[in-house]
């Protein structure tokens, strides 16, 4: 599936091919740092399937639980999260569900880091909703 992503601000674009079928859910406390959130959507993509169309993301080296090191690209203008890769042989990059417009399409078929989930992640609908705000 070709997707098409960008940041909050539009500086930083792209444009990719993705499994819908590959749509995690990580629920490590990094992840949930990291995004301010309590959870991070990911779709992996090749890098030979990735192509920057504008700007030049911001890169920080996060060094996780393993020790093994992750580039996260975010926009240095709005700080949309963006995708992410491993230092040592990259060969994919994860791409943040969030920043791509075909994310309704793109539906979690995997959870992992789960004993870092917060309990209340499990069950959301009998919470109160709103259309909008």
């Amino acid at each position: 599936m070709k997707v098409q992503g960008a940041c909050h601000c539009g500086d930083v674009s792209y444009e990719a091919v993705v499994d819908p079928a590959q749509v995690s859910i990580c629920h490590c406390t990094d992840c949930q740092a990291l995004t301010g959130s309590a959870y991070r959507v990911t779709v992996p993509t090749l890098i030979a399937d990735f192509s920057l169309r504008t700007g030049s993301p911001k890169i920080y080296i996060k060094t996780g639980e393993s020790g093994a090191k992750r580039a996260q690209a975010f926009c240095a203008r709005c700080g949309s999260p963006l995708y992410a890769y491993p230092v040592d042989n990259p060969t994919t990059y994860g791409l943040r569900v969030g920043c791509i417009a075909q994310r309704r399409e793109l539906v979690p078929t995997l959870q992992i880091w789960c004993d870092s989930a917060l309990s209340w992640t499990g069950d959301i609908e009998d919470i109160p909703k709103l259309q909008r705000e």
